[in-house]
């Protein structure tokens, strides 16, 4: 039997997770200026540091407005925020996403693998349909829903990279804690057989090259998890 190692957080990522906190329950307001750093830092008893490399990091987030001789003032995150807000946000309500949260994750999908089969109708091979219908099949061998997702991921993924689109793929990725998780709840709800259904159906449209059928059926499926028989809120 084998456990993982255990890390202590570090105290940059402790001051992170007290400031995230206390934004996002609304104790510190948007607008709100806080104090300089010497005295967070006095008042946490933490060196300055460490108070200077986690507002950094937090204006990043779009938590934080450094203002040039002003001072540090809550952001709206809501406006500059980015996809580490996003999961900070998910982090803060334990983990869990909300109903909001899924369905904007899912509608984000639709816009993302649309593009993707559009895209990749042009000039996908014969190898790389190869790959995907691989990735279709490990789906269908999964013992477990971690390992049906990880397949969904990839097939998913490559279809992204074979669309000839730069970025397209490197943004999928990004979401995938996102996309991941979700995966896993369709399996919980569905089972792995169903995922697989899906997946197949969407493989065998593309591999006889009906990518306007694909498309199609993308945004039937992916609906059905928003508002259709086939929700996947808990």
């Amino acid at each position: 039997m084998e456990f993982k190692k255990l890390c202590a957080p570090t105290l940059k990522e402790l001051f992170i997770k007290e400031l995230e906190s206390q934004i996002l329950s609304g104790r510190l307001p948007i607008g709100t200026r806080l104090p300089p750093e010497r005295e967070l830092a006095a008042s946490m008893q933490i060196s300055r540091s460490v108070v200077n490399e986690g507002v950094m990091a937090l204006a990043e987030k779009g938590f934080l407005d450094i203002r040039q001789r002003q001072g540090i003032f809550i952001a709206d995150y809501r406006k500059e925020g980015t996809l580490d807000t996003f999961l900070s946000i998910i982090n803060y309500n334990g983990g869990v996403l909300r109903k909001d949260e899924v369905r904007s994750i899912l509608e984000l999908r639709i816009a993302l693998d649309t593009l993707a089969v559009e895209l990749g109708s042009k000039e996908i091979t014969d190898s790389e349909l190869s790959q995907l219908r691989g990735f279709t099949e490990a789906i269908g061998r999964a013992s477990c829903a971690h390992d049906a997702a990880e397949s969904a991921f990839a097939f998913h993924h490559h279809l992204a990279l074979f669309s000839g689109n730069t970025l397209l793929p490197l943004i999928f990725r990004s979401f995938k804690v996102l996309t991941y998780s979700l995966w896993i709840r369709f399996c919980d709800l569905y089972g792995i057989p169903a995922l697989y259904e899906n997946t197949n159906e969407l493989c065998t449209m593309i591999e006889e090259r009906d990518f306007k059928g694909a498309e199609g059926y993308l945004k039937r499926s992916l609906s059905e998890s928003i508002d259709g028989h086939r929700e996947i809120y808990y």
